[in-house]
């Protein structure tokens, strides 16, 4: 095989007004035709300056030294991309290489149909017609698997789906068949069942296009399913690379085996569940429960004539005090909104949902504001829940503030600086501002906010989707720390099946509104009986590929079934 892509002693380094920073230094990599190499570290690691730096996708502040050497599909003609003008690198990006990004809804234009700017970039290289490039585009959009693509090819972003988007997003990345795609976080936001559709797709592109992968990601359930080769980036430079099986079995840089040794698996909560349950008191599932659900249904009302969405359909459950409940499901299932209604923030429209003893089904927010603040609520992403305009310590003391237990922000402090000290931060974090925090630690002052007030139930919506395993794996730490010392009741909502088998006492299962299956980690992950439930266990990637493959012929096996 030849190599598409060949980087040598790459050095990569950013002017800040504190002085230069090197984000990747003395990197070496090779790509051979139609191999999936991917790079993987934690947040910081370099991994993504390294990917982009294949089609120059740096900041002008950046400051690029050795080569990276990018070769046509056919291997007639190489060029240094770190040397390339801007003309020559807008004639390889694209043809020779193409990026896959993270978010596909701030990756595609809002005001255009996916058709026009799928065609856009076969336009731009003046190779096709505005004719013949609509026709390549329905055809690629019915390769990487969208339905009717001659009618949705005219169709905005907004009106599809998050994996439908993330498909489009290749079908732009493939349209000029380009040898190499640099894939940055493809499946980060999506559910394990849609993930599963997406890393099926790009094995597709590999095996039928020819086209080599760049992967960069976190999720070593990804690798083990996707990769030929790995390489592992820590504090700039690459510390291991091996093919896939031999750094799976005998990793040897002690930060690669941390890192693996931070990875969830189905099946290590057992012990967990079993101690907290030894450490219940007698009669306690006869305890009144702190959540109470009794055919709960939730519709949200059509508009412009659209029908009612009924988003939530007869489901039945209950959380005791001290207990955590896992609740998963793909998007769109009625997890959030669930969790939403538990808080306030959303309105029953039949059944019963009783919250620490109020009823919800026609609740006042003045009767409900007494119960609002024994309740916790930790966001998906805490960069968009702070106030950026305000400091951690005052985002903090915010409820306390609110909710009358302390005068202002500067009473607070005390209090403040005892949570920050709870959720493993330093209280000089409590003056900086939410940008100048990664992501765990935001996560983890989000989680302190939500402590503030003693809360008898936390709500946990997704907290850890978006942490690299090795954060994710010390906020799960503490978040089993902290509900084990204060004892309060938790609604944990995750689509990660080995992250919810770590926290959760019971998992209950929701699909397009129903509840299909709830149980202990046990019965629900070691035997599950609902056809969706096998699906769902069967699409979660595992770190291991050996068995990650016999679990990929199964999930096929299910899909072709169902």
């Amino acid at each position: 095989m030849s190599a598409v892509v060949e980087i040598t002693g790459l050095e990569v380094s950013f002017a800040t007004d504190a002085g230069t920073v090197v984000a990747v230094e003395d990197v070496g990599l090779t790509v051979q035709a139609g191999e999936v190499l991917a790079i993987v570290g934690e947040s910081g690691s370099g991994k993504t300056v390294t990917a982009r730096s294949i089609l120059r996708l740096l900041p002008e502040t950046a400051r690029t030294r050795g080569a990276v050497v990018l070769s046509t599909k056919d291997g007639s003609r190489t060029r240094d991309v770190v040397s390339l003008s801007g003309a020559e690198l807008r004639d390889v990006r694209g043809q020779d290489a193409a990026m896959v990004f993270q978010e596909p809804s701030t990756a595609l234009n809002p005001v255009f149909p996916v058709g026009w700017q799928i065609a856009e970039g076969l336009r731009a290289h003046g190779k096709y017609s505005r004719r013949q490039a609509r026709a390549k585009a329905i055809d690629v959009l019915r390769r990487v698997g969208i339905p009717d693509p001659e009618i949705r090819v005219d169709h905005y972003p907004h009106q599809f789906s998050g994996g439908q988007k993330q498909r489009i997003v290749i079908a732009q990345a493939l349209v000029l068949d380009p040898g190499v795609i640099i894939a940055d976080e493809p499946t980060t936001a999506l559910d394990v069942t849609v993930q599963a559709e997406i890393l099926d797709l790009l094995r597709r592109c590999r095996d039928e296009f020819g086209t080599a992968i760049v992967l960069i990601t976190h999720n070593m359930g990804v690798v083990a399913d996707l990769a030929d080769r790995v390489a592992v980036m820590y504090q700039g430079r690459i510390v291991e690379q091996a093919d896939v099986r031999t750094l799976f079995a005998a990793p040897q840089d002690p930060y690669t085996q941390r890192l693996l040794g931070s990875v969830p698996r189905l099946g290590e909560g057992l012990a967990r569940t079993q101690a907290r349950a030894g450490r219940r008191e007698p009669g306690w599932a006869d305890v009144t429960p702190v959540v109470e659900a009794r055919d709960l249904r939730i519709v949200y009302p059509g508009r412009l004539r659209r029908p009612d969405f009924t988003a939530v359909d007869g489901v039945s459950f209950a959380i005791r005090p001290g207990e955590v409940l896992g609740l998963v499901g793909e998007s769109g299932s009625g997890k959030t909104t669930i969790g939403r209604a538990i808080a306030g923030l959303t309105r029953v429209t039949d059944g019963s949902l009783r919250v620490l003893g109020a009823e919800m089904n026609g609740v006042r927010e003045r009767a409900f504001r007494p119960v609002r603040e024994r309740i916790g609520f930790v966001f998906q992403d805490p960069a968009s829940s702070f106030n950026p305009l305000l400091t951690i310590a005052e985002a903090v003391a915010e409820p306390l503030v609110v909710h009358g237990r302390a005068r202002n922000p500067q009473a607070a402090r005390p209090r403040v600086d005892e949570l920050l000290e709870a959720v493993q931060l330093p209280r000089a974090f409590g003056d900086r501002f939410p940008h100048e925090l990664s992501g765990g630690q935001r996560q983890r002052a989000s989680l302190a906010r939500a402590l503030a007030l003693d809360p008898e139930l936390l709500i946990a919506d997704e907290p850890t989707s978006a942490l690299d395993v090795s954060v994710q794996a010390r906020v799960l730490e503490l978040f089993d720390e902290l509900q084990r010392e204060l004892g309060f009741a938790a609604l944990f909502i995750s689509h990660d099946l080995a992250v919810v088998d770590l926290l959760a006492d019971r998992i209950a299962v929701l699909y397009r509104g129903k509840l299909v299956e709830e149980g202990t980690g046990a019965e629900v992950l070691g035997a599950p009986q609902h056809p969706y439930t096998q699906r769902l266990l069967a699409s979660l990637p595992v770190p291991d590929p050996d068995q990650q493959a016999r679990r990929r012929q199964h999930w096929e096996e299910l899909r072709a079934a169902d």
